[in-house]
């Protein structure tokens, strides 16, 4: 949440609102992969199943992919034995950023970083011959992708702009933050394995969840904001005049000293974020043509 622009010190009720949303989007997801795999006769669930999850979202299928891309060169430079292969990218660091050295290994990396992830209900994926790729071809969900990453890398950078170092660090260490690193087995057991579903997860899939919840987090924190800002701007115009009648004479004006800091964002932000992201687009209203919605009405996954 700080990260994601919190600057004050969230409730534990505020944390744990979100935590209980998080955890209930992704037994949302297990419980839609393994009807999915049930489907084809499988009790486990794969990788293109939780991608499957989040298809009509082109830029985060993207980032994704860019971040499934990164973890395999990680891992071919981890199993080198050349020299080059003694390279550490960082278990903690951006998928998008880490630098590869070494002579054979650079090959490889530029390599397996061309080389996309192929879904299985993409075009693409109908016939047999592929075609190759353009190096001068625009691909549209990654520009799309490299506009909100420098979108993302812009914020960043105007919230770290005024920090002292020792903000900085902490800010820097608060951004490695994750639902799985190095608690695999309690997340596997917070997420519902063996309940939700009875498929063992790969590390993959666990790390695929991982980069999820941490877009969960991100996503309620920063609509959270928004509702916050909007409601405080609004306190700030209605109660002006009645401020300004309480103020001793020669008091207020321009050269007012700053009010207090920015409070944190409260539980009831955080819940009418979550209804916000809830609602149906009105193309998804209307292609239900007046007919009804099922029963159960399923959780649309932020």
């Amino acid at each position: 949440m700080y990260v994601s622009g919190e600057t004050g010190e969230p409730s534990v009720e505020t944390t744990s609102i979100i935590e209980d949303i998080v955890r209930q989007q992704v037994i949302e997801i297990l419980r839609n992969c393994t009807e999915l795999a049930a489907r084809r006769g499988s009790r486990s669930i794969t990788i293109n199943d939780l991608i499957f999850q989040i298809r009509d979202d082109a830029p985060k299928v993207s980032r994704l992919r860019t971040f499934l891309s990164w973890k395999d060169v990680r891992k071919n430079v981890k199993d080198s034995d050349d020299k080059g292969g003694d390279a550490d990218l960082g278990a903690g660091e951006d998928p998008v950023g880490g630098v590869v050295a070494g002579g054979p290994v650079d090959d490889s990396a530029k390599k397996n970083k061309k080389a996309k992830v192929g879904l299985p209900w993409e075009p693409a994926s109908f016939f047999s011959v592929e075609v190759p790729e353009r190096e001068d071809e625009e691909d549209e969900e990654e520009e799309e992708m490299n506009h909100i990453t420098l979108q993302r890398l812009r914020k960043a950078d105007e919230r770290t702009k005024a920090m002292t170092k020792e903000e900085y660090v902490t800010w820097s260490e608060y951004r490695q933050a994750s639902f799985t690193y190095r608690k695999g087995k309690r997340f596997r057991e917070w997420a519902g394995f063996g309940i939700v579903t009875d498929s063992k997860p790969s590390d993959d899939i666990v790390d695929i969840l991982g980069f999820l919840t941490f877009e969960m987090v991100q996503t309620l924190t920063e609509e959270a904001l928004k509702i916050k800002e909007n409601e405080d701007l609004y306190r700030e115009r209605t109660g002006e005049n009645a401020g300004k009648k309480r103020k001793a004479p020669g008091g207020g004006g321009l050269f007012d000293p700053p009010g207090e800091g920015r409070t944190p964002v409260e539980p009831r932000h955080i819940q009418e974020a979550f209804r916000r992201l809830q609602q149906r687009p009105k193309k998804y209203r209307a292609m239900l043509n007046g007919t009804r919605l099922q029963q159960r009405t399923t959780l649309r996954l932020i």
